[in-house]
């Protein structure tokens, strides 16, 4: 594939997957790490720690976009994770639930400032509109396969040890990420066309406020975190109290979704050369309604068995691909080169914004209300992002914001024009 022969995309694509599967063992880990100190009150716990994660996210990313073109690109990557990897170290070490807020508030502060400026490099170095939207794509696919396979590994893993351990491995997982962007060239960040650093932090949200096509997007934030929390904070107290289930039950079903995810992000590179990403994305964004709705069905209707918890955390993680996948097209199509980082910024701090509203909803009212009034309330939030959706991205709507001029501003190109009308 022409996409691999790009040498430095194979370094950066290479370490985001083994970043990735790190990741996906802390999370498992984690959910287990709260239910082994807090028992049937680990989802208000695992909710509170997301909720930090999201606030470190709304707060710092728009700040890393501000100041990420004063910095060597590279070396601020290289830093962040080896920070990731001391800090998730620390995790297992942990006796007391306010130690899991602290380092969790550590280690997001450096992912927030990692992911935006990760994602904004790869249109620097992938230049070629079809070449970017496969890079797009194998990204969702290796986050898919992450979610799907992680689970698993940790699930083997978890028969032969503790869970404390899954730890270590996303430790060396952000350590070889590390190692694999050390000798990628990585551009160095393109000059704002904003001086100051509070125009810089508001650009991106001032686009995203302006633009039809990502109005849609930041409601569609919404119906994916709706959905999501579900899965993400709500598992491990369904299987382990609801479903009876073991500890290696938790990752299986977490890999349901993620098989979802990954079903769906093979065959959207095909898809999306014939439908826009607008009808894509709002299907994605029904089928996530629908996910919503039929897992309160579950939990009112006495039918929480494990083929329906399988069948409805799937059609979730089908669902969240198809909204999420097109996403960056989206993006890169509705601004000028030199706003790419701060537009990618800020959908990286709306988004986790929903996160932060539907999170404490799942674990807090999940915890404290039951499953069934907090599923009850996360799907009234998917449908009003739904129908939001569709009301704030009209269909044909889709025009690129012009920013202010700069020296390393380029007109808009054949394939910017392109990519805009297959994004509306």
């Amino acid at each position: 594939m022409r996409l691999f022969a790009i040498r430095d995309y194979r370094h950066l694509f290479s370490a985001q997957i083994i970043a990735l599967f790190g990741t996906g063992l802390a999370t498992v880990a984690l959910g287990l790490l709260a239910y082994e100190l807090a028992g049937p009150r680990a989802g208000m716990v695992l909710g509170t720690a997301l909720t930090v994660k999201m606030v470190m996210y709304v707060v710092i990313a728009p700040l890393a976009a501000a100041y990420v073109d004063r910095f060597p690109r590279r070396t601020l990557l290289i830093l962040l994770d080896v920070v990731r990897a001391a800090v998730v170290l620390a995790l297992p070490l942990v006796t007391e639930i306010w130690h899991i807020y602290v380092l969790i508030g550590l280690l997001q502060a450096a992912s927030a400032a990692f992911t935006p400026t990760f994602q904004a490099v790869i249109p620097d170095i992938v230049t070629d509109e079809s070449d970017y939207t496969r890079a797009l794509s194998a990204s969702q696919v290796a986050s898919t396969m992450e979610s799907l396979l992680s689970p698993v590994l940790a699930a083997v893993a978890l028969a032969f040890m503790s869970f404390n351990w899954l730890f270590l491995g996303t430790s060396v997982g952000f350590l070889v990420s590390a190692l694999l962007i050390l000798p990628t060239r990585i551009p160095e960040a393109r000059p704002s066309a904003h001086t100051r650093v509070r125009d810089k932090v508001a650009a991106g949200i001032r686009t995203f406020f302006r633009t039809p096509q990502l109005r849609g997007v930041m409601a569609l934030n919404l119906v994916v975190a709706a959905a999501g929390s579900i899965v993400v904070v709500n598992t491990v107290n369904y299987v382990r109290d609801e479903l009876g289930g073991s500890q290696s039950d938790v990752a299986w079903t977490l890999a349901a979704s993620g098989s979802g995810t990954l079903l769906a992000a093979l065959v959207l590179p095909r898809v999306l050369r014939r439908i826009t990403a607008r009808s894509v994305m709002v299907t994605g964004a029904g089928v996530l309604v629908g996910g919503t709705i039929a897992a309160v069905v579950l939990t009112t209707a006495g039918l929480a068995t494990w083929t329906g918890t399988a069948i409805v955390w799937t059609v979730i993680g089908i669902g969240m691909a198809l909204v999420i996948t097109p996403t960056g097209n989206v993006l890169r199509a509705s601004v000028q080169p030199n706003a790419i980082p701060e537009v990618f910024a800020a959908q990286f701090s709306l988004s986790h914004l929903a996160w932060l509203i539907t999170y404490p909803i799942a674990g807090w009212l999940g915890t404290n209300s039951g499953f069934a009034l907090a599923w009850s309330v996360l799907a009234a939030l998917a449908g009003a992002g739904a129908v939001g959706a569709l009301l704030l991205w009209p269909r044909h709507g889709g025009q690129r914001v012009a920013t202010a001029p700069s020296t390393h501003d380029r007109p808009v190109s054949r394939m910017d024009r392109s990519a805009l009308s297959k994004a509306a």
